[in-house]
């Protein structure tokens, strides 16, 4: 399954590639010809680094710098604002960045060592409700040596320091535009990346136009874009066949990928653009819930699910099977759940219930949110509830409940089996094991694995060669198969999809899958 959707995705890109070759970048001092428009549905919540941990950062990537960032193509981070950065120590202990020389922001301040300190110090200082802080939990003070020298000294190893400055979160602000102890809400915005923002309604549309000031890693293939939000995807579509947008990013519903790529009346001149994606879905079972908290429960469910078939039927292909809590394209994945459980096998799980006394069927309820991961979720767990109940070992109740109310719920622990999804903050394996494991478990179950917690992943975050940790994943991958407290169901695919006079789709999403604006450009005809 994992080589065959491989080699589809390689196919499609060399299909693309071909396509790319019709045609010629326009004449890049044509402002007209170069300005792109892009649909989403994907709206931010803020314009304020500090307060943003969420989809805010597509916006803020295009428009803020950070001292290391991902090119495209890379999942190390690299010099951008920075010049260069690397740690000091072989523990991982302190990070020096030396940044460029003669930065400054769009307000004409200067983009110096102090602005840098202000900048991630803020973050911490603020410390927004549900905003970024709690990604700074290793940082124990910053100095600064000159104009543009910077050391972050942690208050113990962290590895994952580098991608942590990476994610927009860690976005560089003009010091005068931004205060100290409070978020800025004025609409506007202050940066040194990319683009400029000349103006931004909330919710309707964003103007880009290019940093004439910029100094960094980005090659932009347009001078202009234009980001228009949408509530609803059908919208979306509808103005990209319309061309009323020339490209579409988040959102997409399975049925509409479907749709577009079928080549039927209506979609003459669109394309559609794979990649693999890195946000994940996966039930997570309370210890507190009398039947989620037996591990041959646990087992029999793990042995039941059949993920090809979810896959099948609800995302009608537009995700995949998920065998590990990593996924695929980030290093350490591995399929341990398969090698452990194997294909679906209802005798076997009738066996585990058998052997540890449970009869059948066993009453559970499993609990969904209506409105954080897509509109086909409920559909996604009448499935599994058909699965399960389809073998008399299960009697299923599905229970459902808005955001606010569900995080509320299984943060308080009050859910016996729930649904969560996990878009990463970069990629790297730590992101994939350490949210969910520990007292403070982002599913606000606690998880307590000594082995995880206080050695593997202290071991690995000691270790700044991050190729050289998969031993350790592999290892704590095994203990979430042996404990199944967790159970990884799918990863998703990205899809942009474009008229097909637009090039650089394929290198439009960086490894956070953060749109990268700057990529995209529009083709001329022979």
């Amino acid at each position: 399954m994992f080589y065959r959707a491989s080699l589809q995705a390689a196919a499609a890109l060399a299909s693309l590639s071909l396509l790319a070759g019709c045609g010629l970048l326009s004449d890049s001092g044509s402002e007209e010809n170069q300005k792109i428009t892009v649909g989403t549905t994907s709206s931010p919540s803020t314009l304020d680094p500090a307060a943003a941990w969420d989809g805010s950062w597509e916006l803020m990537r295009n428009i803020y710098q950070t001292l290391v960032s991902f090119p495209t193509g890379s999942t190390s981070p690299e010099p951008d604002a920075a010049d260069s950065c690397t740690f000091t120590d072989a523990t991982s202990m302190a990070y020096r960045c030396t940044l460029k020389k003669n930065l400054k922001f769009s307000n004409g301040e200067k983009l110096d060592a102090q602005a840098v300190k202000h900048s991630i110090d803020r973050v911490v200082d603020i410390h927004f409700k549900g905003g970024p802080a709690g990604m700074l939990g290793s940082l124990d003070r910053i100095e600064t040596k000159g104009d543009d020298t910077v050391i972050f000294h942690l208050n113990k190893s962290d590895a994952t320091f580098p991608f942590i400055l990476a994610t927009p979160a860690m976005s560089l602000v003009a010091p005068g535009d931004y205060p100290k102890d409070k978020i800025r809400d004025d609409g506007k915005i202050t940066g040194s990346g990319p683009y400029l923002l000349d103006s931004y309604e909330a919710g309707v549309t964003a103007e880009l136009t290019k940093n004439p000031d910029y100094k960094g890693f980005a090659n932009r293939k347009n001078n202009a874009v234009t980001i228009r939000y949408f509530e609803k995807s059908s919208d979306m579509v509808n103005a990209l066949k319309a061309k009323e947008i020339d490209a579409t990013y988040r959102g997409l519903t399975a049925e509409e990928v479907v749709g577009l790529e079928d080549k039927k009346e209506g979609n003459d001149g669109l394309q559609i653009i794979e990649t693999t994606g890195a946000d994940i879905r996966f039930l997570v079972f309370n210890p507190k819930d009398p039947a989620a908290a037996k591990p041959a429960v646990r087992k029999a469910i793990a042995h039941i699910v059949d993920r090809d078939a979810l896959v099948a039927k609800v995302y009608r292909g537009t995700a995949e099977p998920l065998y590990s809590m990593i996924p695929k394209g980030i290093s350490g994945h591995t399929t341990s759940f398969f090698d452990t459980f194997g294909d679906p096998d209802v005798k076997k799980a009738k066996e585990i219930l058998t052997e540890a006394g449970i009869t059948a069927p066993v009453k559970m309820t499993f609990w969904y949110t209506t409105d954080r991961y897509g509109s086909s979720t409920q559909p996604e767990f009448e499935e599994l509830e058909r699965q399960l109940e389809k073998t008399g070992l299960f009697d299923i109740t599905l229970e459902s409940a808005p955001w606010k109310t569900f995080q509320e719920g299984f943060t308080q622990g009050e859910y016996p089996v729930f649904g969560r999804g996990w878009f990463p903050d970069f990629p790297d394996p730590d992101n994939f094991i350490a949210p969910f494991v520990g007292e403070e478990s982002v599913t606000g179950t606690p998880y307590r694995n000594k082995e995880i917690t206080q050695q593997l992943i202290p071991a690995t975050r000691q270790e700044s060669d991050r190729g050289a940790v998969s031993k350790q994943f592999e290892r704590a991958q095994q203990i979430l198969v042996d404990d199944v407290r967790l159970l990884p169901l799918w990863q998703g695919k990205l899809y942009v999809a474009s008229g097909e006079d637009i090039g650089g789709g394929e290198r439009a999403l960086d490894p956070q899958t953060v749109m990268q604006m700057w990529e995209l450009y529009r083709k001329a005809s022979w």
